[in-house]
Order: structure tokens, then sequence, then C-alpha cells
């Protein structure tokens, strides 16, 4: 897995971890978050809402580029399907 550039702020309950196990910690959240922050996972669980056009858009290529505009267009949404 390749090793990402991002800062995590872990609190522990136990102050008796070993650098060992702190370091076991970060790597095993560092895989978790890998995982969830793919591509795929943000496309199945956002949508685009367009009220221009009145319609609901959940086609994962068109989200994927939504995604990296820098900014959407008046009155077109992404919403969190949440």
């Amino acid at each position: 897995m390749k090793t990402s550039n991002r800062d995590l702020l872990v609190l522990l309950k136990d102050e008796a971890m070993t650098n060992q196990a702190i370091e076991q910690e970060v790597e095993q959240l560092n895989e978790i978050l890998f995982h969830i922050e793919s591509a795929d996972t943000f496309c199945g669980a956002n949508e685009v809402i367009d009220m221009n056009k009145y319609r609901i858009l959940q086609d994962e290529k068109f989200l994927a580029e939504m995604m990296y505009q820098s900014e959407l267009k008046p009155f077109i949404f992404l919403c969190n399907k949440n």
C-alpha cells in the first residue's frame, strides 16, 4: 500500500501503549481511509442535483468530473445521499 501524506490526530485511552502499538494503529487507520477515500466510494455516496434541468445525476463518470471542478455552475449541487 502506498503511504499517504496526511496528518492524523489519534487520541488514546491507554497511556501505556508502546510506540510500536501506536504505529500499528496509525497504519491500520491509513489503510481504512485509503479504501474509503476512493473515487468509486465517493461516487456511490453522492449525487448531483441540477436545478437548471430538473434532474438528479448519479452517473459515476459525471460525478468524477464534477468532483474535480473548482467551482460548480449556479444551481448545480453536489449532495450526499445520507
